[in-house]
């Protein structure tokens, strides 16, 4: 598909909506959402480029009721009415077969109401004749491997009852790691709306102290408990299990969350740790998969209590409860930890002897309904003390509980929130990220 002004992507969704709707029979309802994006991608190894190009792409995703039974189906998106609509007309007519021979979904939540929004924010990006000329030159002489992403990406929803949502942005991210000779490595992540060289060649310098680091021979930790730093990138990591069996109103009352302890008052996170569901930066669509929109802040725990669970619709008809529009899978769509007061340049005199850990990987529950997460130690890991760092460490498993790292043994937060961005490009560029500043803990227990 070629390159399309994001205009006619619009136009053609809408007059696609106007038409389907225009065939509806009694007793049919439908939700109709897009996702599509124009997007660069420049992939690099070893300082430089091995594979380049572009992508132009959209799918659409039908669901078709019939009473209380529903059936789903995807389909490409051309924006060529000529191409689309016979295809469409195809889906339903199969739909419109299969969808009666299924049985009820009691929970089904049925389109509503006729909210309309248009949510457009357009970014600065790297022309696709600067990005190699601006990334590489910073990077010189180093093993450098990495994936540009950056284009426009684009979600829309409508229904048969009026709903309508346009949301479409613009965004950029690398993700990066340079490698010593002996194979390890610094990871970074450098992401945003509108490129900003000044600050990508500060990133990438701290890149290179940490590499410099890296090249002296790892140290071997014993298991036991370590006073810890977390920088942005590790919380990051902590903060995505939140959206698995965390603060999910459905996995609380079935009983498979791991805050289940603080949604009844048995335990409490740390006063310092406030995490809040934020749209008002823009990264992400308000709308959910129903066209349900969500508050543009939305507390979750606030000073260390659980304030508000994801509550979506399904869930509120299954319990009997009021939903805030949140997404099916209640998972977090735009977290932000709130700041504290540890100022960046005081980490390591402030972590004095102990453990600096830049990412993590490998995570799950070992304890759900304790709150317990075990895990390995990634890239850029280090031993500090008395405030310098000595010497990279080698991976290590942790199993720590959210109700200690979180609640008791958290000492504090920095003062700055750095964005972490969602990274994946499996089917389509993701959107969104955690805005997270790192984190001092006094005790964090490692196994291996």
């Amino acid at each position: 598909m070629a390159q399309l002004a994001s205009d006619q992507w619009e136009l053609s969704f809408n007059e696609l909506v106007n038409a389907l709707r225009s065939q509806l029979q009694p007793q049919e309802k439908f939700t109709l959402r897009l996702v599509a994006e124009t997007s660069q991608f420049t992939r690099f190894n070893q300082g430089k480029v091995r594979q380049t190009g572009s992508v132009c792409d959209g799918e659409l995703r039908l669901s078709w009721i019939i009473g209380q039974k529903t059936g789903d189906r995807a389909l490409p998106f051309t924006t060529d009415k000529e191409t689309d609509w016979p295809t469409l007309l195809a889906v339903v007519a199969d739909l419109r077969q299969e969808v009666p021979q299924l049985p009820d979904d009691p929970y089904l939540v049925l389109p509503t109401g006729e909210a309309t929004s248009r949510d457009v924010h357009q970014g600065e990006l790297l022309p696709e004749s600067d990005i190699v000329r601006t990334l590489l030159p910073e990077v010189d002489g180093l093993d450098f491997v990495g994936l540009y992403a950056g284009g426009r990406s684009i979600r829309a929803y409508a229904d048969s009852a009026g709903q309508q949502h346009w949301f479409e942005t613009d965004s950029f991210s690398l993700d990066y790691s340079l490698f010593t000779q002996t194979g390890q490595a610094v990871k970074g992540t450098f992401a945003g709306s509108h490129w900003d060289t000044a600050a990508y060649r500060c990133q990438l310098a701290e890149s290179k102290e940490l590499l410099t680091l890296m090249a002296q021979p790892p140290k071997s930790i014993e298991r036991g408990q370590y006073r810890t730093y977390l920088a942005p990138a590790a919380m990051a990591d902590l903060l995505s299990m939140f959206s698995w069996g965390g603060v999910s109103e459905a996995a609380i009352r079935r009983g498979g969350s791991a805050f289940g302890l603080l949604s009844r008052g048995e335990k409490q996170l740390s006063a310092k740790f406030t995490l809040t569901e934020n749209f008002t930066r823009g990264g992400v669509p308000r709308f959910n998969s129903l066209g349900e929109i969500a508050p543009r802040q939305l507390p979750i725990i606030s000073a260390g209590q659980l304030v508000n669970s994801l509550v979506s619709s399904r869930t509120a008809k299954e319990y009997g409860i009021a939903a805030n529009a949140a997404a099916t899978g209640e998972s977090l769509r735009a977290p932000e930890v709130s700041p504290g007061n540890l100022a960046p340049d005081e980490v390591l005199s402030a972590l004095d002897t102990g453990l600096y850990l830049s990412n993590l990987h490998y995570l799950n529950w070992s304890d759900r309904p304790q709150g317990r997460i075990t895990g390995m130690t990634r890239y850029a890991c280090f031993w500090v003390e008395n405030g310098k760092i000595i010497a990279p460490i080698e991976n290590l498993r942790f199993d720590e509980s959210l109700y200690c790292c979180f609640g008791s043994e958290l000492i504090g937060l920095t003062n700055r929130a750095e964005f972490i961005p969602e990274v994946g490009t499996y089917g389509n560029r993701d959107l969104g990220g955690i805005w997270t500043p790192g984190a001092l803990v006094q005790d964090f227990t490692y196994t291996l």
